[in-house]
């Protein structure tokens, strides 16, 4: 019999797991690529100048920085959309 300080396990107090499959992640061209790593690729890929015309935003346009970039696509979920699929259709060709 427990003692009754021992906490019992319940749906609420039972540790999470990932119920994800390990292949759904996989699949994923993403996973594992670190943003900094995205970016930088671009950079040199495109520089600047090109990747603000096929990205207008400003981080890009005015006086652009990783540092400053990373910053501005960590907070900003569509931009940071719009840098991924550039990545994706530049590794692709």
């Amino acid at each position: 019999m427990p003692h009754k300080n021992e906490i019992q396990p319940t749906p609420d107090n039972q540790p999470e797991t990932n119920t994800q499959p390990l292949n759904e992640q996989t699949n994923n061209p993403l996973h594992g690529v670190k943003l900094a790593d995205i970016l930088e690729y671009l950079v040199e890929e495109y520089g600047w100048q090109e990747l603000g015309d096929r990205i207008d935003i400003r981080c890009f346009t005015s006086d652009p920085s990783i540092k400053s970039s990373l910053k501005f696509l960590r907070q900003t979920q569509w931009a940071r959309d719009k840098v991924e699929r550039l990545y994706l259709r530049s590794i692709r060709r």
